[in-house]
């Protein structure tokens, strides 16, 4: 049965994490889905492309929250039901899972750059604040928010790499956990990554077609 209280906050993160946040906010606010426009992914860059910036706002604090809760939950409160850094690996990653890949909303989900964020953050909040800074430098530069998704998804573990043993601890499964996510992350910007090479790639502020 020691797998048991692992199973169920992995379980119970990945459920947090199929709350669409873009959707839900949406509709409390009387917008349009943000399936129907722009690149179509519910997510904070694209509710921004509905010209409510209020709306994006509530949703990038919203979809990283629910990548930062479960982390910070098992982190404060896990070790008595024998949760330690192997389950706070597992819970980050199924609480980005889940916005990836919602349960309640038909699999069909965003690209988890606040969600991974908020797991990032949660990890160690050095290697959030640095990530973070990485993200704001290429958008302010490029302002192409999928580049600066990209390049932060593959900086993100070499920061914990770097920062092992010298300025935070990090555990491998953890380190693997950063690794995956960064190699989803890339995965769902497959198709921004194409319309970067060819030029088309919508940038940040850009309101919807």
């Amino acid at each position: 049965m020691d797998f048991l209280y692992p199973l169920l906050a992995t379980v119970a993160s990945y459920l947090i994490g199929s709350l669409s946040f873009a959707v839900l906010v949406s509709r409390l606010m009387g917008l349009n889905d943000p399936r129907t426009y722009g690149s179509k992914n519910p997510g904070a860059t694209n509710v921004l492309r509905s010209g409510n910036r209020k709306a994006a706002v509530l949703t990038l604090l919203l979809d990283a929250f629910k990548g930062w809760l479960p982390v910070v939950l098992v982190q404060g409160w896990g070790e008595p039901w024998g949760l330690g850094a192997g389950t706070v690996a597992l819970v980050g990653l199924a609480a980005f899972l889940g916005h990836l890949f919602p349960v309640f909303f038909r699999f069909q989900g965003g690209k988890g750059v606040a969600t991974a964020a908020g797991v990032i953050v949660a990890f160690n909040p050095w290697l959030g604040l640095a990530s973070l800074a990485t993200w704001v430098i290429v958008a302010y530069f490029f302002r192409f928010s999928s580049l600066a998704a990209i390049v932060t998804a593959v900086f993100a573990p070499a920061y914990f790499l770097l920062g092992r043993d010298v300025a935070w601890e990090a555990p491998g499964v953890m380190v693997l956990a950063l690794a995956v996510m960064g190699v989803l992350l890339i995965w769902r910007h497959a198709e921004n990554i194409n319309r970067l090479l060819a030029g088309t790639e919508s940038r940040l502020g850009s309101k919807k077609k």
